[in-house]
Parts: structure tokens; C-alpha cells; sequence
């Protein structure tokens, strides 16, 4: 599947998983210890047995209650060839679920009144964007947060940006001028931007994500990684998350996995360079406490991601044209889709080797995240919605 694009209901096509061996990684003895309340006996054990059934090779898994983290532990190995087993900070690259921090950066801003969602981004940009065909249709800020903006991953996918086991050389400034305003050498009207108007029709966009980055680095006064670790990774105490494959340390991280031609083989961490779409890198230790303040009206352990009006108008769902029938909704950077019949506010990830979701439960005030360490594939998609619906029963 495209590099960050969220995986659909329906099956995708690929090659099963290796089974052979891999029970052997999943004994007792691979969970970590680092667990905020023990799981209970149930619990465990259906964690382990999904893991078995996907041949999930290693995955973390969180649940969150009113604005505290209730649970983060790690299941099987980091790293076959090493037997390094996951933990509760073990950092797993978590793809698309990237955009759902992002998306809070950019509301954090808005609060403070520096954009308002309605507000054309040509005025905080330094190169021309608009789609060639409507080019008096502004393009907003909430587009880009809905995937409504008009802008199209269509040339992005036939370039091919990824870079094998390092960050993106190509910064991120550069792509988007190159790739959007008239001139630029990847430049094309008719594969950069769509045919619908700008506001139109749904249309998943990781280079709106990244313009969305870029405009928070200028509005913001610094880089948004920067910015992001000031005012949501270090108040919150994320101190196991990255957004660079270089300031991932090796001892924390989880080596990513495909099958090829019948095995389970490493495969090198990929570094995009629309990095505000898909390239943040955590532990469910960390994540979970991001979480728990999305579930919870914006709070958690004090901090105050967001104010309780902005976080609700995150999880707002709209229903534009072209949305996929897997999706109920899209709100402002989260979407919404069934689990075990509920409809939830969540974000999937899925890159090469790493599949990633979360999912929260606002009435409850609840939240779940799971990480694996294998890339997207049916089974994979099926255990963990199963995870996923286990760890709200768990939370509630």
C-alpha cells in the first residue's frame, strides 16, 4: 500500500505471513516487564494469540482512562536476530498516526490565534499554491487537516521520495515548492493537484500534511519538530519520541519486517521527506500519554494539550463527497470508522515493515494504541481491531 495511506476496511492482497518458529518468540518471557498495571491473565493471553494467528513478530499495546495512561506493555521481539523483546519504550515508527500530532500542533496555533481554519494559506506561505483549474479558490487550512484541499498524491506515488535506512536528504521546504508552485521540476497540473475545487471532495493528501508542517514552521516562528517537542512532547514527558530516524537510538528501536519470497526478513526504516505526514517515531509509553489527553477533552497529568472547545472540534466528524465507505467521517486530522460495531475517532499507519493504529472512545473518555514491528497485511488489519476492542473492554 502507498507509503502513510491509511488501510482500507477490505482486504489487501499480499503474501501470508511466515508462521513457522514464531510461536517460539512469543512465550511468556518475550512481555516486558515495564507495565503501568499488570494486564490481566485474559488480556495477555488474547494479545499473544492474535499476535499468533497474524504472525506478528512484535507489538505494543496501551490503554488510556480519563486523562491517565492505565496500561503500556510490549509483546514479542524488537529484534529477531538479537532477541531484543519489546518493551513499553521500545520507539516503533508509527507512520500515518504521525498526522494526528500534527493536526494538534496546527490547533494549538489556532487557539492561540495565530491561523484560523477558514483563512486562505497563501497568506503564510512563501511560493504560490493553488490547484491550476480553480486558481481563484483559495485553499484552506481545514482542507488540509480534512484531506478536502484539492492537492494529490498522484505524482508523489510515480516519484517515489523514500530514502533506504536514513532521513530524507530532500528538506521538506524544497519538496513542497518543487512539487506544488508552477515551475517547480516536479511540478505537473494535472498530477499534483486534482480535478474537484478546492473544499469539494475527500481525497487522503500526505503532501498536505506536509504543507501543513511547513506552515506551522513559519507561523510558529521555528521548525514544527521543534516546536512540537516544546509544547506537546516535553510537557507531556514523550521523551521516547522522534521525528528523525538519526535521534532514534538503537536500543530503543523496533526493527521492521516483510515477508519475502516465504520469510519474515528485516527490512531497512524508510525516511520520507513530507515528514509532518508519517515519520514520527514513539514508544507506547509515550504515546499513550498523547492519547490519554486527545480521550479526555485535551488534558493529561495536568497538562493541557488542547482547550476543551479546540478538542472537540478536532473530533468533529463532516462527511465530504468522495469519502470512502470504509470511513464514517474525517474530522481535523482523525478520522472515523466502525470497531466491533461503534463508531470510534482513529488513525492507522502503515509504511514498510510497521503497521500502527489508534482509536479513542470520547464519551469514555478512552483511548487505545497498538504498534507492530510487520507491515500491513489482512490478517495483521483483522488482530488489531481485535486488539483494539479487547483493550476498550480492558479500559471501561
Amino acid at each position: 500500500m502507498p507509503a502513510y495511506a491509511p488501510a482500507p476496511a477490505s482486504p489487501i492482497s499480499r503474501r501470508a505471513f511466515l508462521g513457522a518458529g514464531l510461536s517460539a518468540l512469543l512465550l511468556p518471557g518475550a512481555a516486558t516487564a515495564d507495565v503501568l498495571a499488570p494486564p490481566s491473565p485474559d488480556l495477555d493471553t488474547f494479545i499473544r494469540n492474535e499476535m499468533r494467528t497474524a504472525n506478528i513478530p512484535g507489538l505494543a499495546a496501551g490503554y488510556a482512562r480519563d486523562g491517565a495512561v492505565r496500561f503500556a506493555q510490549g509483546y514479542g521481539m524488537a529484534d529477531i536476530a538479537q532477541r531484543k523483546a519489546v518493551t513499553a519504550n521500545t520507539m516503533f515508527h508509527i507512520a500515518s498516526v504521525t498526522k494526528t500530532v500534527t493536526a494538534t500542533m496546527i490547533m494549538r496555533l489556532a487557539e492561540r490565534g495565530k491561523l484560523t481554519l477558514d483563512e486562505p494559506i497563501s497568506r503564510h506561505l512563501d511560493f504560490p499554491v493553488a490547484n491550476p483549474r480553480f486558481r481563484d479558490t483559495p485553499i484552506t487550512f481545514r482542507q488540509l487537516l480534512t484531506h478536502t484541499s484539492s492537492i494529490s498524491d498522484a505524482r508523489y506515488y510515480e516519484i517515489d521520495f523514500r530514502e533506504q535506512g536514513r532521513d530524507a536528504q530532500l528538506t521538506l521546504p524544497d519538496l513542497l515548492k518543487q512539487y506544488l508552485a508552477p515551475g517547480g521540476i516536479n511540478y505537473s497540473d494535472a498530477t499534483c493537484y486534482s480535478a474537484a475545487r478546492p473544499g469539494a471532495a475527500w481525497g487522503y493528501c500526505n503532501v498536505a500534511y506536509g504543507l501543513l508542517g511547513h506552515l506551522g514552521s513559519r507561523i510558529g516562528g521555528m521548525d514544527m519538530r521543534e516546536l512540537s517537542r516544546k509544547e506537546i512532547l516535553a510537557p507531556l514527558a514523550m521523551d521516547h519520541t522522534s521525528w528523525t530516524i538519526k535521534d532514534t537510538p538503537q536500543l530503543h528501536s523496533a526493527v521492521p519486517y516483510e515477508l519475502v519470497d516465504g520469510a519474515l526478513v528485516a527490512v531497512q526504516p524508510v525516511g520520507f521527506p513530507d515528514w509532518p505526514a508519517g515519520m514520527l517515531r514513539s514508544s507506547i509509553g509515550d504515546f499513550m500519554k498523547f492519547v490519554a489527553a486527545s480521550a479526555n477533552g485535551g488534558r493529561s497529568g495536568g497538562v493541557e494539550l488542547l482547550g476543551t472547545a479546540a478538542m472537540a472540534q478536532m473530533l468533529e466528524m463532516q462527511t465530504p463527497a468522495g469519502l470512502p465507505a470504509w470511513l464514517s467521517g474525517q474530522a481535523l486530522g482523525w478520522m472515523e470508522s466502525p470497531l466491533a460495531g461503534q463508531a470510534r475517532p482513529n488513525h492507522w499507519g502503515g509504511d514498510p515493515g510497521v503497521f500502527t493504529a489508534v482509536y479513542l472512545a470520547p464519551a469514555t473518555r478512552s483511548g487505545v494504541a497498538i504498534f507492530t514491528n510487520v507491515g500491513a497485511s489482512a490478517e495483521t488489519k483483522t488482530a488489531v481491531k481485535n486488539i483494539a476492542h479487547r483493550l476498550f473492554q480492558a479500559a471501561t
